[in-house]
């Protein structure tokens, strides 16, 4: 971010609702029922939603029990626990194409280990993790916040407490940083489909409880500067009112465009894909860094080619907040961790049904769970790099 004395800073967040969520759902929907099957499954699922149509293509390597009659099970189940019941989009109306083969054995012969060579990176890119102390989460306070709102939205439409408002919805939080934190709230936008019944101030007063609910008490935006439905009128919305994607909401997904992305979108890829895998191993060591009070900020790179194993390069930026060398940081969180794709993908668990569960309000900053998931927003490096560093 920026090292102005003053500056402001803004990031938005899309509802499960939004037409590239969807897609982000059931494609992340697709790979959790592989590997539900088969821990060893391999897939690459895009999804594109438009007015009652959604059309699956990718390649897999898994058990034959996920055919395509049961993927088109899987994209109309998961539409019908957004809540699309609409003309334009409707859970049991709209036309399911899938379109998904075997996965390419030229990829296959370079992922897969053997007698000679360990487990290769699904693909070549690099990945970013990052971590500071603006919130409880650390994660950077716009995108946590922006998520906030429109998690609460959605627990309470799925509860009925919100009658009228439909699953479509964004968000973006605007706030003023004073010598690097976050002082307070100067804008929030929020659009959010609804009834044709509901009149823009219906829908402004039933959103509004649910902003200040997700924000700190005193950081509501002046009253003036609190957007709900600018356009006016919110009727025609998902993928009725426009196409939807998987991984067109990368900047969602991970810190609100406060932290550099390499580029890669994270939904539905298995975890042998380091698009995904390394950039949750990637923030797992940022976000230990900060919780290690050994920096208020931390970036980490890390780089991969197809079919190799080891990372290219580690990187480690605390943006001038560390209280130790960068370098010698790079050289422990290598030692401590296991970088490789296999490293990774057995170190954090990845290898389990976890993944729908991150499609929406996004993939960083949540709690761990029980039963495995979000392992990589686990804080369990603490002791081991405060004892490197020699840290209390």
């Amino acid at each position: 971010m920026s090292n102005s004395k003053f500056f402001l800073f803004t990031s938005e967040s899309v509802s499960e609702g939004h037409p590239d969520k969807v897609c982000d759902l059931i494609s992340d929907s697709v790979v959790d029922a592989f590997l539900a099957a088969d821990a060893q499954s391999r897939v690459g699922v895009e999804t594109l939603c438009t007015t009652n149509r959604i059309v699956l293509a990718g390649e897999v390597r898994g058990p034959q029990s996920i055919d395509k009659a049961k993927m088109e099970e899987i994209a109309r189940e998961t539409v019908r626990k957004i809540g699309y019941e609409q003309d334009g989009f409707h859970w049991k109306n709209a036309e399911v194409a899938v379109h998904v083969h075997s996965q390419s054995s030229d990829i296959a012969q370079g992922v897969d280990a053997g007698e000679n060579k360990d487990e290769g990176a699904g693909d070549q890119g690099m990945m970013f993790g990052y971590a500071c102390d603006e919130t409880d989460a650390l994660m950077p306070a716009p995108i946590h916040f922006s998520h906030a709102i429109l998690k609460n939205l959605a627990d309470a439409r799925h509860a009925g407490k919100t009658p009228g408002l439909l699953p479509d919805s964004k968000s973006q939080v605007t706030l003023l940083y004073e010598n690097g934190r976050p002082v307070k709230t100067t804008s929030v936008v929020v659009s959010h489909q609804h009834a044709e019944n509901m009149s823009q101030e219906d829908v402004r007063e039933m959103v509004r409880p649910h902003v200040l609910a997700a924000l700190p008490e005193g950081w509501m935006c002046p009253e003036d500067e609190f957007y709900v439905n600018p356009t006016g009128r919110f009727v025609i919305g998902g993928p009725d009112g426009d196409a939807g994607i998987t991984g067109r909401k990368i900047i969602v997904d991970t810190y609100g465009g406060a932290a550099p992305h390499g580029g890669g979108a994270f939904s539905g890829k298995d975890p042998s894909k380091v698009d995904r895998s390394a950039a949750y191993a990637a923030r797992y060591l940022a976000k230990n860094v900060v919780a290690a009070g050994l920096a208020g900020q931390c970036t980490i790179q890390l780089a991969y080619a197809i079919g190799v194993s080891k990372p290219l390069s580690v990187f480690a930026d605390t943006h001038g907040t560390g209280k130790f060398d960068d370098d010698k940081l790079c050289v422990v969180l290598q030692d401590i961790v296991d970088l490789s794709p296999r490293g990774i993908r057995e170190g954090l668990q990845l290898s389990r049904p976890i993944y729908a569960r991150t499609a929406a309000y996004g993939h960083f900053g949540r709690d761990p769970e029980a039963d495995g998931g979000f392992s990589w927003e686990r804080t369990d490096l603490v002791d081991q790099l405060k004892a490197a560093f020699g840290s209390k």
